[in-house]
């Protein structure tokens, strides 16, 4: 048994890394999730700042958008042009894209700075891509409605999901790097 805990110590490793900060993290976030108080910011501080963000951004893009809280569920309606398109819920604000990112990275630890330096540099650059990506499928959603469900369903995931795979395989190179520079 000891033969084939040293044989397979990295995948171990990684196995525990990785499931130990996704589960620290989930339940961290879960506690949030507990604690916000959707009366102030509906239904949670950070969908309520996406929320605004993305709708700051369609009007930068020339569009009358609005959101506001939706009146029985907890959740923020997205308007434009006074055509109610969609939903913004928790799910929306990327923090478990996020959650599940840093959990990679940190499985994949190299040295403090590095690491953290590259977990800030990705959570800045998931959360501008998915206001982005929001603003971009409301505008989608009202000019084309019929492919509703192929934008939302297939396209949009695939492009903040691509963009975390991306992220990963940059980190995995840049310590396959570090690892050819100390030998």
């Amino acid at each position: 048994m000891k033969a084939l805990f040293k044989k397979y110590k990295t995948v171990i490793r990684f196995v525990v890394l990785f499931l130990g900060t996704y589960l620290v993290l989930s339940v961290l976030y879960s506690f949030y999730l507990s604690v916000s108080n959707s009366n102030i910011y509906p239904p949670d501080f950070v969908t309520n700042l996406v929320a605004k963000q993305s709708n700051a951004l369609i009007n930068g893009f020339g569009y009358q958008a609005e959101v506001i809280p939706h009146e029985t569920e907890t959740s923020m309606k997205l308007i434009i042009n006074q055509l109610y398109l969609a939903k913004i819920v928790e799910g929306c604000n990327a923090i478990s894209i996020i959650i599940l990112f840093i959990a990679f990275i940190i499985s994949f630890a190299e040295k403090f700075k590095k690491t953290f330096l590259f977990i800030i540099a990705g959570i800045v650059l998931i959360y501008s891509v998915n206001v982005l990506r929001i603003s971009v499928l409301a505008i989608a959603l009202y000019k084309y409605p019929q492919y509703s469900e192929t934008l939302h369903g297939v396209v949009f995931p695939a492009i903040i999901y691509g963009m975390v795979f991306i992220l990963w395989m940059i980190w995995v190179k840049i310590i396959a790097k570090t690892e050819v520079g100390n030998e």
